[in-house]
């Protein structure tokens, strides 16, 4: 379990972390998200001891980080995938750290098979893919077996086939009662992955609830209609008072209009219908209108929206 209590980081006239208070619990894929700039890495650093608090506390499984008696068996974690000197071998690198912190050697070759980074092991980590990496900051992470895994972006680089062996590694690691803390900017694949979510923004927490709830608490339905006349269909309910615009899937999306409304519109006018589907925003719809206010960074044209 992670445990921050009005967790505070300023940097001079700069709060990066601003009272910010939240529980990961074990037993579940906790997702961190946030823009850019929010705090997410600093918090990070802050569980692990990286950088000092202000004011505030954070324990991980009941202590300051820097009080565990065996770190790397109590959390694993990856920041950086490139922080590794590049002139060391896989196996070599895995090696040090193992036996820095009296780890069994054969976890070394239980990791390498288990990130399917085995076929590489002897190779330097310098000619390394930014994908090949990130599994080897997994292994690194997972090394000591630990019972709290904290992952920041882990799915950099990855391709698809390594994105879904790590949902599904993400997903057994917590079902197992370990606790599982990671940021991501994929929203599309936090969606599939996390069953909690910690959202924060310009340090400041912004939601800490299921994904589920998240998404239903902050989305707004919409209706998603295909005619063979489309446009015929589209001036009907512009008519009418819906916003109308073109799914990116094809067809229309309506908003204003509640699906039982338009198909009585379309009957009544003699239009025929092939799909007439109500559907709740996703977490990337949800999660973008919710941050806005909070995002650093943003293009004029991002602002406008």
């Amino acid at each position: 379990m992670i445990e921050a209590r009005d967790l505070t980081k300023r940097y001079g006239d700069r709060t990066a972390v601003d009272h910010l208070t939240f529980t990961v619990h074990p037993g579940r894929v906790t997702g961190f998200l946030g823009p850019n700039g929010a705090g997410k890495s600093t918090t990070m650093r802050l569980v692990l001891g990286l950088d000092t608090l202000t004011s505030g506390t954070v324990t991980v499984t009941g202590r300051p980080y820097a009080e565990l008696p065996a770190p790397l068996r109590t959390v694993g974690s990856l920041l950086d995938a490139k922080g590794v000197h590049g002139g060391r071998t896989a196996h070599h690198h895995l090696a040090g750290l193992a036996a820095s912190n009296n780890l069994p050697r054969r976890r070394v070759a239980e990791v390498l098979d288990l990130t399917g980074l085995s076929d590489v092991a002897g190779q330097r980590v310098k000619g390394f893919s930014l994908g090949m990496a990130q599994r080897l900051g997994i292994a690194a992470a997972l090394l000591g077996d630990p019972e709290v895994l904290l992952l920041d972006e882990p799915v950099n680089g990855l391709d698809t086939e390594g994105i879904r062996w790590i949902r599904t590694l993400l997903k057994s690691l917590a079902a197992q009662g370990r606790t599982v803390f990671l940021s991501s900017h994929l929203m599309s694949e936090m969606e599939l992955t996390a069953d909690h979510l910690v959202v924060i923004g310009r340090g400041r927490l912004l939601a800490d609830t299921t994904v589920r709830d998240f998404i239903e608490t902050n989305s707004r339905a919409h209706t998603l209609v295909r005619s063979p006349e489309p446009e015929k269909l589209r001036d009907l309910l512009q008519a009418k008072g819906a916003t109308v615009r073109l799914e990116a899937r094809g067809g229309w999306r309506v908003d204003g209009l509640d699906a039982a409304t338009i198909g009585d519109l379309a009957r009544d006018h003699g239009i025929a219908l092939h799909e007439l589907t109500s559907i709740h925003s996703s977490l990337e719809e949800v999660y973008t209108a919710l941050s806005q206010d909070s995002a650093e960074y943003r293009t004029r044209q991002e602002a406008a929206r």
